[in-house]
């Protein structure tokens, strides 16, 4: 252990500091960590929603959360809690990555934010249309849906849909990230570029700082966003009625929709995941056609199979590995298995800033939520934790697989809330093969290992350790 860590020490933190001290990775890291004000609020509306509302039908045939007085109305306000938070998180994260890519510049940081947020949001579509035909409706069937003003309208033979001024919020949430990295960088970049040249409007000095600051940063402003229109509308040419994001998504995950049942494609899953969780992309949201499509068909297959023959009919003609698998053996605390990092945290890193993050993040960790985790400390762009983010679910992925596929563990075969504590999701989601919990377990302490001399070494970076240690890492 002390030999890696001298390693990590000697190679890898003069390039990871190298790497941090780029003010374009800079203010990113800081754009992560901007968001967890917001981030963690919403962490904790998900996990206690996860306690009163998601796991109890898991143990209590018939709960129904949102029946039940009180807990119904804690529901509802965490659920608006989430509607400002984790379900606009690619909103929030832009403002901030424009905010601070402005104030790298040195130019007017509010402007920053405000010319990325424009920039990026100018892109994403605002209607909707649908049209179904060769129905056979009733007046009454018509009248209904005729005197709603949502922008239905029917006839004997079809129903239309259109509207107008919608943000899908799919398309501001974690998927709005990989977006707002290219636009907003490029839009705030024009902006300061022409600040940085003093093409502004300039007022007398009797006017108030706030007004002349704003008013100096209108042609900057009025510039990056026209640019960037200007491509969206080349763009919108180019691929007409698919906006910027959905390309983004689609040319990232399509090539990646053949993979199968083998070990090869499992690992380059899950490879692809943590890679996009590195750049702040959520990766099971971009590659949800491939978990969803194919691992999560899978694991459709399997319930099926188990609730006819139980699982002795699952391992005979089900599936070795599914949807849930991932879940279960190897992103227990959220993708990554990021709850070990925790526990490595609090454990070996001297880091202030770490062990408070970590701190914070054990009861979200818990129920398999790593936002505050991922931005707060962050993960994301963060050099030293690549390696460890990288190789740790591969790790733990391999155990699961080849436990599965050698019959040391039943398959996955039943469908459990993501949200279910680690060990016990496993032991659930197997139908209640008590083999899981020690497979998992396995895997856990496998990945714990791999974290700890990363979280040992990050304690080198921290400048408040004192200038004497700092000079023992270069």
């Amino acid at each position: 252990m002390d030999a890696l860590t001298a390693w990590l020490e000697k190679y890898i933190l003069p390039i990871a500091g190298r790497i941090g001290a780029q003010k374009h990775l800079v203010a990113l890291r800081d754009a992560f960590i901007g968001t967890l004000p917001a981030t963690m609020a919403g962490s904790v509306a998900v996990m206690l929603n996860a306690i009163l509302r998601d796991l109890p039908p898991q143990f209590f045939e018939g709960y129904d959360g949102n029946s039940i007085p009180v807990i119904s109305q804690i529901i509802a306000i965490n659920g608006y809690v989430w509607n400002g938070t984790l379900a606009v998180a690619g909103l929030i994260f832009v403002f901030s990555w424009g905010y601070n890519l402005a104030r790298a510049y040195g130019v007017n940081e509010l402007a920053g934010g405000i010319v990325a947020t424009a920039s990026s949001i100018a892109g994403i579509t605002f209607s909707f249309a649908g049209e179904i035909t060769g129905l056979n409706l009733d007046q009454s069937t018509i009248d209904a849906i005729n005197i709603n003003e949502a922008g239905w309208t029917a006839t004997a033979t079809g129903i239309s849909a259109t509207g107008w001024g919608w943000l899908p919020l799919n398309n501001l949430d974690s998927n709005f990230f990989f977006t707002a990295m290219i636009i907003g960088f490029v839009s705030t970049v024009i902006y300061a570029k022409l600040m940085l040249a003093n093409i502004t409007i300039k007022l007398p000095d009797t006017v108030p700082p706030a007004v002349s600051k704003a008013f100096a940063s209108i042609i900057p402003a009025t510039v990056a966003i026209y640019a960037v229109s200007i491509f969206y509308w080349a763009f919108s040419l180019i691929f007409p009625g698919m906006t910027f994001l959905a390309w983004l998504q689609e040319t990232i995950a399509l090539p990646l929709l053949g993979l199968s049942q083998g070990f090869g494609a499992v690992i380059l899953a899950t490879l692809f995941v943590q890679i996009f969780w590195f750049f702040g992309i959520h990766g099971p949201n971009v590659l949800a056609p491939i978990l969803e499509g194919v691992f999560g068909v899978a694991q459709l297959e399997n319930v099926n199979l188990f609730q006819e023959g139980g699982a002795e009919l699952v391992i005979a003609e089900g599936y070795n590995w599914v949807r849930g698998s991932f879940d279960a053996y190897a992103w227990f605390g959220g993708s990554g298995g990021t709850i070990v990092l925790i526990i490595a945290l609090l454990l070996f890193s001297k880091r202030s800033d770490y062990k408070t993050v970590g701190k914070l993040s054990v009861g979200p960790g818990i129920f398999n939520i790593n936002e505050p985790l991922m931005f707060g400390l962050p993960i994301v762009l963060n050099p030293i934790m690549f390696i460890p983010f990288l190789l740790a679910p591969v790790v733990s992925v391999s155990i699961g697989y080849f436990a599965t596929i050698w019959g040391l563990v039943n398959p996955v075969s039943q469908q459990v809330a993501w949200v279910t504590p680690p060990f016990l999701l496993s032991f659930l989601a197997t139908g209640a093969d008590w083999r899981a919990p020690i497979v998992t377990l396995v895997a856990f302490v496998a990945s714990f290992l791999i974290w700890i001399p990363f979280v040992i070494a990050a304690n080198k970076m921290d400048p408040a350790l004192g200038e004497e240690e700092m000079k023992k890492a270069e």
